[in-house]
């Protein structure tokens, strides 16, 4: 590796473990705003305001080196959990379900405080060393990806509970525009059927603007455009396609608001099938 090398590894780090500290602090602001009837208030199923924190303090919890609690006795009959992960997400939710709002509030300042400081005392190679992470193995670093992703959407979850929209464009919101982007290839090809050799261009049109090319040519891929018109065409806001991809918007609600061009059925399609968060 050159020192140029090394240099930028140091930068790549240095920003995702700011970007993560801004995440959390912007969150917590947002926290301390609500009172504890709001912390009630429904936000994803099976979840309330005040169980999206405790799973976010969970994670960072079990990141830190805190032992994993036991699920509780009734997890497997809760519709909502329907996955190993899932599973171990709503133990650490039913463990910290006793705690008032401010409780909760400085587990969450603390934790992720603690979280901060030892991510900021990682060496780039302890960085970039091979990791599991819940999109397949990769480094430590890509796990901290997944975690400012997973971080700011639930915030948004947060927003859209309470009526308090925010936090939409800027440099966390293009990142998790990034990470859709990267599984755009899978979401087109796998979960919308797209055949092959067409392409569908999806135009995002704000807070975060983006125009991205998929091609199904043997492999669905993320491609620069393609020659003469795409076979499809999607135009929608960078909320809403963040929201339909992870699962947290009804696709036939949404369909009317969505620009649908080219081959208008399989366009169709492709936007009712963006979901692929688990």
């Amino acid at each position: 590796m050159t020192e140029h090398d090394a240099g930028a590894g140091r930068a790549a780090k240095d920003r995702l473990v700011e970007l993560l500290g801004w995440e959390w602090s912007t969150l917590a602001d947002l926290l301390a705003t609500l009172d504890e009837a709001t912390w009630a208030r429904p936000a994803l199923p099976g979840w309330d305001v005040h169980d999206v924190v405790a799973h976010l303090v969970g994670t960072e919890r079990t990141l830190a080196g805190a032992p994993q609690p036991e699920p509780p006795p009734t997890i497997d009959d809760a519709p909502h959990v329907r996955n190993p992960i899932a599973r171990l997400n709503e133990a650490w939710v039913a463990e910290l379900r006793g705690l008032s709002a401010a409780e909760l509030l400085d587990a969450f300042r603390a934790v992720t405080a603690e979280r901060l400081a030892a991510l900021a005392a990682m060496s780039t190679e302890e960085f970039d060393a091979p990791s599991w992470t819940p999109v397949g193995d990769a480094t430590y670093g890509r796990f901290m990806g997944v975690r400012l992703f997973d971080s700011w959407m639930h915030e948004q979850d947060i927003r859209a509970a309470v009526g308090v929209p925010g936090n939409e464009d800027g440099p966390v919101a293009e990142l998790a525009v990034d990470e859709v982007v990267g599984a755009l290839g899978y979401i087109i090809a796998k979960r919308g059927g797209a055949p092959q050799g067409s392409s569908v261009r999806i135009t995002l049109t704000g807070p975060v603007r983006r125009v991205v090319t998929v091609v199904v040519d043997g492999r669905a891929r993320v491609a620069e455009g393609v020659e003469g018109e795409p076979t499809a065409t999607i135009d929608l806001s960078s909320s809403l396609f963040l929201r339909l991809a992870g699962g947290r918007q009804d696709p036939e609600d949404a369909l009317g608001v969505i620009g649908l061009g080219g081959d208008t059925a399989l366009a169709r399609r492709l936007a009712s099938h963006l979901a692929y968060t688990i």
